[in-house]
C-alpha cells in the first residue's frame, strides 16, 4: 500500500522522464528495470502517438477515491483533536469567554479545527503536486518527445529512478 499515511493510493510517488528520442526512451527504461527494482508494470511509455495517456498517467481510479475518503477522514479527525487541544490551551490560560463559556468554546474549536482538516483532506485529494508531472508529459508529447512514466511505490524507489534517468539525459519531473 501507500507510504504515505493520508492517501489510498499505492504509487503516490510518480515521475516523468522525456526524452527527445524513443529509442533512448526505450532504452533507459530496459536499462532501469534491469538495474534497479522497479517492476515493468510501475513504467510506461508515453509518446505523441499514445492514445491511453490518461490511463499511464494516473492509473489507480480507485485508489484516488480512497485517497479522498481517507484524506477526509483521517485529517478531518486530526483537525478537530488539534481544536480541541487549542482550546485546553485556552481554558488553561484562562481566556475569559472560553472560561465563561467552554461549552460553546469547545464546540467552536472543536467545529473550526475538524473544517480545517477537511479543507486540508480536499487539498490533499487533488493531489496538486501531479500539475507538474502531468503537463510535462503533455508538453513532450506536443514537441515530439517520448516520456518514460515511474509510479514509484516509495519516494526513496521514485528518487533512484529519478537519479537513473536523469544521468541517461531526461529530463525529470517528479510528484511529491
Amino acid at each position: 500500500m501507500s507510504d504515505h499515511p493520508v492517501t489510498g493510493e499505492v504509487s503516490n510517488s510518480k515521475l516523468a522522464a522525456v526524452f527527445a528520442s524513443r529509442d533512448a526512451a526505450r532504452d533507459a527504461a530496459a536499462s532501469m528495470i534491469a538495474e534497479l527494482d522497479v517492476q515493468p508494470a510501475q513504467v510506461k511509455m508515453v509518446t505523441p502517438e499514445s492514445a491511453d495517456v490518461d490511463i499511464k498517467l494516473e492509473p489507480e481510479g480507485g485508489g484516488i477515491w480512497r485517497t479522498i475518503v481517507v484524506a477526509h477522514v483521517r485529517l478531518g479527525i486530526a483537525g478537530a483533536v488539534v481544536g480541541l487541544i487549542l482550546f485546553g490551551i485556552l481554558m488553561w490560560v484562562g481566556v475569559p469567554f472560553v472560561v465563561q463559556s467552554p461549552w460553546a468554546a469547545g464546540l467552536a474549536a472543536l467545529g473550526f479545527g475538524a473544517t480545517a482538516g477537511l479543507l486540508v483532506g480536499g487539498l490533499v485529494s487533488l493531489r496538486p503536486d501531479h500539475d507538474r508531472y502531468i503537463q510535462a508529459t503533455r508538453d513532450a508529447m506536443d514537441e515530439g518527445g517520448t516520456t518514460i512514466v515511474v509510479h514509484a511505490l516509495s519516494a526513496e524507489q521514485q528518487a533512484r529512478a529519478a537519479e537513473f534517468l536523469t544521468r541517461r539525459g531526461a529530463e525529470v519531473t517528479q510528484t511529491l
